[in-house]
């Protein structure tokens, strides 16, 4: 690619400016008059030239399509302008509930409830509104239960462009070593349980002394 920008450049980034999600490949090549390939040319030659010259955004493909975002090492700085006086950030409960959906989807809210162990209507409602999960299909066994999965806004937030693109749940499990270690930290050998069970009957007794009446004459 040379210095200077052609034309189809210009315009596909003028089209991106004022995308408010990513604009896929066909949709691109319809407006541009070029075939999707070339548009995934473009991309690519238009995210490296930013890349190169170090700008604080760069042009990424999340959700299929294609859409400038901030650039990754600058997340702390897009953090702290986001959540500036912003009070409407997730609950823990919500974003257990989300990743829940994600990896395990479709799924209906007693299957979500059975593996959190609570209640989730309203958590769920709450991912509902902010556009991360939807009624994707229904169940076809009795009562036909509504099952959920994630949305594209979902995809976007997280920068990527599939699920395939999720981290294992492998890696967020212990390896044997520390499953090992943790069952040497709660293991519980006869002679402590002999001392503990020794230690309670003494405080039974001292207790029982403290309300026994005083000895005649005393």
């Amino acid at each position: 690619m040379t210095d200077a920008l052609t034309e189809t450049h210009r315009a596909l980034e003028a089209i991106l400016l004022v995308a408010d999600e990513p604009a896929e490949p066909q949709l691109l090549a319809q407006l541009l008059e070029v075939a999707p390939a070339r548009v995934e040319e473009l991309c690519a030659e238009l995210a490296a030239r930013y890349e190169a010259a170090g700008h604080g955004f760069v042009l990424a493909k999340v959700a299929g399509g294609w859409r400038f975002q901030t650039h990754p090492d600058l997340a702390a700085y897009v953090e702290r302008f986001a959540l500036e006086g912003q009070s409407a950030r997730l609950s823990a409960a919500a974003l257990e509930t989300l990743a829940i959906v994600a990896y395990k989807q479709p799924l209906s809210r007693a299957q979500i409830s059975a593996i959190r162990g609570v209640n989730v209507d309203g958590v769920m409602r709450t991912l509902q509104q902010r556009g991360y999960i939807e009624e994707v299909a229904r169940d076809p066994g009795p009562g036909q239960a509504v099952l959920f999965g994630t949305t594209k806004l979902f995809l976007e937030k997280l920068g990527i462009s599939s699920l395939d693109e999720l981290p294992a749940l492998g890696e967020f499990v212990p390896g044997p070593e520390v499953v090992e270690a943790l069952e040497q930290g709660l293991r519980v050998t006869p002679d402590e349980v002999v001392a503990e069970l020794a230690g309670t009957e003494r405080q039974d007794t001292g207790d029982e002394g403290d309300d026994a009446a005083p000895p005649a004459g005393g």
